[in-house]
């Protein structure tokens, strides 16, 4: 038998999706809540009135994360997801507690250190991939990037509330309780993912040097890294051109980010549809290309660069979404966490590089020189994306297993087949569950295989 599969989410579908983005949130959330009020604590440090080293205690976490993405990921694909994003929360915890003990900006940077190595973000996606069927991946990315999102803005609001109430020590602890809830949710509530498919084992520089997912990796780079760079620039012309003070800035940010999911969801929503996965990412590069040109050109008003935000929150979103999505579907399956690494490591380098290339640019050539680069790297990347192929159509059958077939040794063979890319042997039920490349793979020789009689037209 071969049914179709379902074209609906199911139960465990959503309840993994929430779970995994609740945990997302839990864990950025502490990441968010520390952004608008560190650089005026750290004063409060001994050696805290060193900016270099105040930078740099703020910016020791992407470090150790770029750092430890890829380890953590082929760590899940080796021990599993569950047991290396527990061991990562619980470095995020310690490093949390360890900042909040901190008696100096030296003891802060290694404390912030301590926090990155938690490096979870691959591990999760790659779960969410092992739980999700392909066709309905990106809308639980959308959950996952609409969660961090939605964090992001609330968190503009509540950090400095928090920050006048319980000081930056209680936020510390705040963050530690977070990572720490984060565990039984995983554990609880995530769905455990079935036992690992059979798969043709990927050397790693397998991985990093296809060129599919080379296209996604400089992708999120690029994105992430005008995402820093432009928000060096566009408080400061809320403050100078505008005249708003950075406390009201979140009027802003929180309306354009809600009124960017209203057209974010059903443009997903149409891209699964209709397999226009492709179509999709073009179409949001593009918007974020027009955001820059917005700014370039007249964002200098409330209006113009409340509407920039909004364009570039949309493609922000969509892309957030679709990018993990994508490297999921293209990566080989033995792999996903090691290619999902790679991924999160361009992300954090992007961040990382983001600021000081900005800071750079503005220092020589002015804010226009700022958004002139941010338009000339999107556009980069757009015709380089044009040439990546359109991800395999991928389908999931379910056969009966002849009673004759040796079961050890169909494993291997399954995996050997033309367009196959997961399989799984129940052997109480005898039955094979096949991923399949709808493209490129042989039903007649699979049947043959399973002793199954050929399909009748």
């Amino acid at each position: 038998m071969n049914p179709p599969i379902k074209d609906s989410m199911t139960r465990t579908e959503w309840r993994a999706g929430a779970a995994l983005a609740s945990i997302f949130a839990l864990r950025m959330l502490g990441l968010f809540l520390v952004l608008p009020v560190f650089s005026v604590f750290a004063r409060t440090l001994p050696g805290g009135d060193n900016i270099f080293r105040t930078g740099l205690a703020f910016g020791m976490f992407g470090l150790a994360q770029a750092v430890m993405q890829i380890p953590f990921g082929m760590a899940s694909d080796r021990f599993g997801r569950k047991p290396v994003i527990v061991f990562g929360l619980l470095l995020y915890a310690a490093g949390s507690l360890a900042a909040m003990w901190a008696p100096d900006i030296n003891w802060m940077i290694a404390a912030r250190a301590l926090q990155g190595l938690g490096a979870i973000s691959a591990a999760v996606t790659a779960l969410a991939a092992d739980l999700v069927r392909e066709q309905h991946r990106t809308k639980v990315m959308a959950m996952i990037g609409s969660t961090i999102g939605l964090v992001f803005a609330a968190s503009l609001v509540i950090s400095p509330v928090l920050y006048s109430a319980i000081g930056m020590h209680g936020m510390f602890l705040l963050i530690a309780l977070l990572a720490l809830l984060a565990i039984p949710l995983l554990l609880k509530v995530v769905p455990d993912p079935e036992a690992p498919p059979v798969a043709v084992p990927t050397p790693f520089a397998q991985v990093i040097g296809d060129g599919q997912l080379m296209r996604l990796n400089f992708g999120v780079f690029a994105v992430h890294l005008v995402q820093m760079a432009m928000f060096l620039m566009v408080p400061l012309a809320l403050v100078e051109q505008v005249g708003m003070p950075v406390s009201t800035h979140w009027k802003i940010y929180l309306p354009v980010v809600l009124a960017s999911f209203v057209i974010m969801v059903p443009a997903i929503i149409w891209s699964e549809r209709n397999a226009r996965n492709k179509t999709l990412l073009l179409s949001a590069i593009l918007a974020l290309i027009a955001s820059q040109l917005l700014f370039l050109v007249s964002g200098d008003t409330l209006a113009t660069i409340a509407g920039g935000l909004f364009v570039f929150f949309t493609a922000f979103n969509l892309l957030e979404a679709s990018l993990p999505s994508l490297v999921s579907r293209v990566a080989p399956p033995s792999a996903k966490g090691a290619a999902l690494g790679a991924f999160n490591t361009a992300q954090a380098v992007g961040a990382a590089l983001g600021s000081a290339v900005g800071g750079a640019i503005a220092l020589r050539f002015g804010a226009h020189g700022v958004f002139v680069f941010c338009t000339a790297l999107a556009i980069v990347w757009w015709l380089w994306a044009r040439s990546m192929r359109a991800p395999p159509v991928v389908a999931l059958r379910e056969y009966v297993i002849g009673e004759h077939v040796d079961l050890d040794r169909l494993r291997a063979q399954l995996a050997g087949l033309p367009g196959v890319r997961e399989a799984r042997v129940e052997a109480e039920r005898r039955m094979a569950y096949v991923k399949v490349n709808l493209e490129q793979w042989d039903e007649d020789g699979l049947r043959s295989l399973l002793e199954v009689p050929p399909a009748t037209a």
